[in-house]
């Protein structure tokens, strides 16, 4: 065997160099910057750029040079449609001897200024398919012979391969990247939405919250208005995933600043005003929110609400169901939109029972809804029972209609039963 020359072993160990990156974790500039480097070790040349394609705009972006001066980097714009890229797309190794009078060149006087005479192109090609192309360039007329093409073929297979996995890797840090991003926002999402049900004199409270996605638009809160009278909102951002959940976490805020601090000095169509005129400033094109808001007075037993395009809440009465859909358009569409809330009598015994539309929204695997009959069916089943457990049994009867599958809408309810026993103080005796 032929000993190889020291001109052979460099080149070898240059290749080797490229190959690490092929199987490296690196990103993608650091990868484009090494391979012009190493590319102009490896040829012998002067300079070297890296192009890569643009699918969408179809031109070639300069990525990464090596010995080119940043006013030839942005000498121009170049497309996949230049004959120079159009042969090195169809394969061919493009070899201009002299740029300066090679009508093939787009830029010859940015050549002229650079001092750069010969010119090698060959794509870099992935799957059968380009991604860009390798160029080197010469102060020297008729630099590149075949020698020169063989070894600009092969470092470009290489670079293609690298620069490939380079991709792959940083969209694998992107992801890794929104994936703890997604999972903070969930944190602090299940901060908003509350751990439990409040504990309220007179009233027996349960509510569940379940995401289709790691985060959603879907709120529900509770708001201590006095001793005796409890707020309860509930509502959907249209829309899903972290910019729903940004606008949820406002809204709430929003929600809790009024309801709270407003309500002695304002109406209760007056703080949905407010609540209106907050989601018209922040609602984008499209976007909106739909909302049931309730004031539910233990020791006057009465409740106001008013339904802002939501699904309308259920008041349960011993075995009649009655929807309680007075109020107006959902929230962020009209700024002289009207809302009429309304006042009920409440009895011992009653249930109020509110939800998102992701509860009725469910699909089984034949793409059939779950619906509202069907849940008014699984209400039915369960009219006086703690609020507990009539929640857990709605969301039972859905699981055994949809199994499986998937769902593509968040999901909350919340059921309050009106109980003069529940969650009384425990009485106490002394000695005489």
């Amino acid at each position: 065997m032929a000993k190889k020359s020291k001109r052979q072993i460099e080149r070898d160990e240059q290749i080797y160099e490229i190959t690490t990156m092929v199987a490296g974790d690196f990103e993608l500039q650091e990868v484009l910057d090494r391979l012009a480097a190493a590319a102009v070790k490896i040829t012998r040349t002067k300079n070297c750029s890296i192009r890569l394609l643009d699918d969408e705009s179809g031109e070639l972006n300069m990525q990464s040079t090596f010995g080119l001066s940043e006013e030839y980097r942005n000498k121009g714009p170049v497309s996949k449609e230049d004959p120079v890229i159009k042969a090195a797309f169809a394969g061919e190794a493009v070899v201009l001897d002299n740029m300066r009078v090679d009508s093939r060149v787009k830029y010859p006087q940015a050549a002229i200024k650079e001092g750069l005479i010969s010119q090698l192109t060959v794509a870099m090609t992935f799957r059968n398919k380009p991604i860009g192309v390798l160029r080197l360039y010469s102060p020297r007329p008729k630099r590149f012979d075949e020698d020169a093409i063989a070894v600009a073929r092969l470092v470009a297979g290489q670079c293609a391969i690298a620069i490939t996995n380079a991709k792959l890797y940083s969209q694998a840090l992107e992801g890794a990247r929104m994936a703890e991003q997604m999972r903070l926002g969930a944190v602090i999402q299940r901060r908003m939405i509350p751990e439990k049900a409040p504990c309220v004199c007179g009233l027996d409270i349960a509510a569940i919250y379940q995401p289709c996605y790691q985060i959603g638009g879907d709120l529900y809160d509770f708001i201590r208005i006095d001793d005796h009278t409890i707020g309860i909102a509930i509502a959907d951002v249209i829309g899903k995933g972290l910019p729903a959940a940004i606008m949820m976490s406002m809204f709430r805020g929003t929600i809790r600043a009024y309801a709270d601090g407003s309500h002695s000095r304002h109406t209760f169509g007056d703080i949905i005003q407010k609540l209106n005129k907050v989601a018209l400033r922040e609602c984008r094109d499209g976007e909106f929110i739909t909302m049931f808001m309730c004031h539910i007075d233990v020791k006057a037993m009465k409740m106001t609400y008013c339904n802002c395009g939501h699904e309308p809440a259920l008041h349960i009465r011993g075995d009649k169901i009655t929807e309680l859909d007075s109020g107006g358009l959902v929230l962020g569409i009209m700024e002289e939109a009207e809302h009429k809330a309304e006042t009920i009598a409440l009895e011992d015994g009653d249930t109020i029972l509110l939800y998102t539309d992701g509860l009725i929204d469910a699909m089984n695997f034949d793409n059939e809804l779950w619906g509202k009959e069907r849940m008014l069916e699984a209400v039915a089943e369960c009219l006086s029972c703690p609020a507990d457990q009539l929640v857990r049994n709605i969301l039972g009867y859905r699981r055994r209609f949809v199994g499986l599958t998937r769902q593509i809408d968040d999901t909350s309810i919340v059921a309050v039963r009106l109980d003069i026993n529940a969650n009384r103080p425990l009485e106490t005796t002394g000695n005489a």
